[in-house]
């Protein structure tokens, strides 16, 4: 765990935190997150939440991953079209059969290599080999697992089969539409990772469990956060 500096900064720590986790946990633009503290009288300009959120997310999603406890092996991925700076690109998603997010790439093309750089990525971070990898039936996926010796592992299930990833898509588009589409491909790939982050950290399937294990759950959740983001 690395503790965060948050030195030359004129605004406390404490701010800092309430406005990077605004923006991340919830489905908020910037000048929400703006709106949101100046109704608690933190009069804060949009450029110094942008800029909070672009230096501060990555240093604490690293946190957050680092404490996390390890997914299981059996993986789901998935591709869906987004538009980033009018172009037509492709964000590559793995989650684990809990819905765990375990990684985002965000690439040009959809094809064997794209399928291969996101295997690769998930077998070097997660530290750990498949039971199973559920995916739709692009042929990619196909030949990205056999080029890794994973198609023994390798499930292409057919309609329905793969909505594990398929649902997780829903995230990502609600905050697609309230950033106005992502500007590059590389704040997207940023963005996402972080927002990961964050979303497997306050996941906590409230429909799933009694409101005594939400309270617990929630409470758990909001020290892992103080945790990883503590000052130096």
């Amino acid at each position: 765990m690395k503790p965060i500096s948050f030195k030359r900064h004129r605004f406390p720590p404490d701010v800092i935190r309430q406005a990077v986790w605004l923006y991340f946990r919830f489905t908020l633009s910037i000048r929400d997150v703006e709106e949101l503290l100046a109704q608690r009288g933190i009069e804060v300009s949009r450029e110094a939440v942008r800029c909070w959120v672009n230096k501060f997310g990555p240093l604490i999603a690293a946190n957050l991953r680092r404490r996390r406890s390890p997914p299981t092996g059996r993986w789901h991925l998935d591709e869906m079209v987004v538009k980033i700076a009018g172009r037509r690109m492709y964000l590559w998603r793995a989650v684990d059969d809990e819905g765990e997010v375990l990684d985002v790439l965000v690439q040009k093309r959809r094809n064997k290599h794209a399928a291969l750089k996101l295997l690769r990525r998930l077998l070097k971070n997660q530290g750990i080999h498949p039971e199973s990898i559920t995916t739709d039936k692009l042929a990619a996926y196909r030949a990205a697992t056999k080029a890794l010796n994973l198609n023994a592992r390798h499930l292409p299930g057919g309609m329905g089969e793969n909505n594990r990833a398929e649902n997780s898509h829903l995230v990502i588009r609600r905050r697609e539409r309230k950033k106005q589409k992502f500007k590059s491909q590389g704040s997207a790939q940023r963005f996402l990772a972080s927002q990961a982050a964050v979303y497997n950290t306050f996941n906590l399937k409230p429909h799933l469990i009694s409101r005594r294990g939400l309270r617990a759950l929630r409470a758990r959740a909001h020290r892992e956060w103080a945790i990883a983001t503590q000052a130096a």
